[in-house]
């Protein structure tokens, strides 16, 4: 078999170092987001009720824009501009953005208008009156931004194809910034809960920042922005994307379906736990974003190539890497996040309203979150693969068979295990869907290096366990010694994971796994290059 061009595979590595650190960045911005919020709100009912009113139209989100339709887009877009079919695929995106905008707006006004019918089944019993008002009122002010998020998903899907990732690797680190002076600025002028409007004003800012930031870069790659319409009654192409965007939707929104679950069931246990397991998910979705998205993201396009020209072997060994990538970098983050859950999270969290009891729930929560996070990364890649070769029913179809085991086992485990029980019926399910995609994938493409994956998942699982060791060994030692504070916590979690890391690496890479040997190359040629 020929060997790669060194070039593609070269561009593919410094894409995906970009959206990493583009995305890590991000992803930190949210976490201080999440750090002045909890300051403001802790863990309170109030904060819960902003909780699932954002969570209701990121589900609709899910459902009908952003990443729905970019894995539906970016397939058929990629498709005719590899037939050299450039005005055709303008014209494909102009016609959506159209539909878009004109569906979403619609949806939005029908929410606005039915939300205090709509809320209140969500919120159980546990809410009283005023908090359900909250919620009701607090999810009118958020929705719009599906109208936004669906057109911003749009340009990021024709931008991803044209191997733009720089601008929106770093929208959402603008977003969060938006959101954080949102918040701010404009709390002094609300009292008491409803200081919850200031944030949901925050989040409808940045995310109009973030659409805007996209078109400059879309002028830039020549597509006609003045050129959006509805489609025609026969567009033929806007029925495709629509048919495959079905069961991607679906797909996607089961993600979002989880979350509620998980809030509804957590009320049955605590009006707390909504809120504490949304603030693990946020550190959860720390290494997340910065890998297996950045990962699974800069490689769906070329995916949707190979598919194109029908080299399955091409997309064997493209998937294959893309696994042990996210195996090298997930499994040991997930490793540090079971030893230092406690630390991370009174770290991130612990002022404020945010105070000891919430710290035990919400470390709880990331403790058995940590289990999942290598099979979320797996997950996301499988699913690209699906994409690629526009089959979406096969992940969806699985998809619901594993929301069926979420729904059953967070229930059953909420009882005797509470918050953690939660949380483990969704890491049950994660690993019950990779095992199910594994094999279906497999079968379409005739493998994807299984063996090869394995070895270095085997290899990887050594390296982990040693960091754990000498993370947790180190933060021992060392807590007592530094105290509590702010920079006495900042020093001792931050020595733990430096030492673990670096026991890691030593690891992996005396194991001479390919995956961490090419990402000292890349670092080591872009600082040749820089000196």
């Amino acid at each position: 078999m020929a060997k790669p061009d060194v070039a593609p595979r070269r561009r593919t590595a410094v894409n995906t170092l970009i959206f990493s650190v583009g995305t890590g960045l991000s992803r930190v911005a949210g976490l201080i987001r999440e750090i002045v919020a909890a300051s403001y709100f802790g863990t309170s009912g109030a904060a819960s009720a902003f909780t699932l009113a954002f969570q209701i139209p990121n589900l609709i989100r899910a459902l009908v824009a952003d990443a729905a339709l970019s894995s539906a887009f970016v397939p058929v877009f990629s498709e005719l501009l590899e037939e050299k079919k450039k005005r055709e695929a303008y014209q494909l995106a102009a016609a959506l953005a159209g539909l878009l905008l004109v569906g979403l707006t619609l949806i939005t006004i029908a929410f606005i208008l039915l939300a205090p019918v709509i809320i209140p089944p969500f919120t159980g019993d546990e809410f009283t009156p005023a908090l359900e008002d909250l919620c009701v009122g607090l999810s009118q002010v958020l929705f719009p931004i599906v109208i936004l998020l669906g057109l911003t998903g749009l340009a990021v899907g024709i931008l991803n194809v044209h191997d733009h990732f720089t601008i929106p690797a770093i929208a959402p680190l603008v977003w969060n910034i938006v959101i954080i002076a949102g918040l701010v600025g404009l709390a002094p002028l609300f009292e008491g809960d409803n200081q919850l409007y200031a944030y949901a004003l925050g989040v409808v800012a940045g995310t109009l920042v973030q659409l805007l930031m996209m078109l400059p870069a879309l002028r830039r790659i020549g597509f006609p922005i003045g050129t959006i319409r509805l489609p025609r009654r026969d567009d033929v192409r806007v029925k495709r994307v629509l048919l495959l965007m079905l069961p991607v939707s679906v797909g996607l929104g089961l993600i979002n379906i989880n979350l509620l679950l998980n809030s509804t069931i957590g009320l049955l246990v605590s009006p707390q736990v909504p809120r504490a397991v949304d603030a693990a998910f946020r550190i959860y979705m720390l290494p997340q974003g910065m890998f297996s998205v950045a990962v699974a993201t800069v490689l769906f396009p070329q995916l949707s190539r190979l598919a194109t020209r029908k080299d399955y072997v091409g997309m064997q060994a493209t998937i294959g890497v893309g696994l042990r990538q996210i195996a090298l970098l997930l499994i040991p983050a997930g490793a540090a996040m079971l030893v230092l859950s406690d630390p991370m999270v009174r770290l991130v969290y612990q002022r404020g309203e945010f105070d000891a009891e919430s710290t035990r729930l919400t470390a709880e929560a990331l403790f058995w979150f940590s289990f999942s996070l290598p099979f979320s990364g797996f997950v996301l890649m499988l699913t690209r693969g699906f994409f690629a070769l526009q089959r979406p029913w096969v992940p969806t179809t699985l998809a619901v068979g594993s929301l069926a085991i979420n729904a059953i086992g967070s229930y059953l485990l909420s009882g005797p295990m509470g918050i953690g029980g939660i949380v483990l019926g969704t890491t049950i399910s994660n690993v019950a869907l990779v095992l199910a995609e594994a094999v279906m994938l497999r079968r379409a493409l005739g493998g994807f290096q299984t063996g090869e994956t394995l070895t270095t998942i085997a290899q990887v699982l050594v390296g982990a366990a040693l960091l754990a060791l000498v993370a947790y060994g180190v933060w021992w030692a060392v807590d007592d010694v530094l105290g509590r504070s702010l920079i006495g916590q900042v020093l001792s979690v931050g020595l733990a994971l430096i030492a673990g890391s670096a026991a890691y690496a030593a690891v992996v890479l005396g194991l001479k796994i390919p995956e961490a040997r090419q990402i000292v190359e890349l670092f080591a040629g872009r600082l040749r290059r820089g000196s």
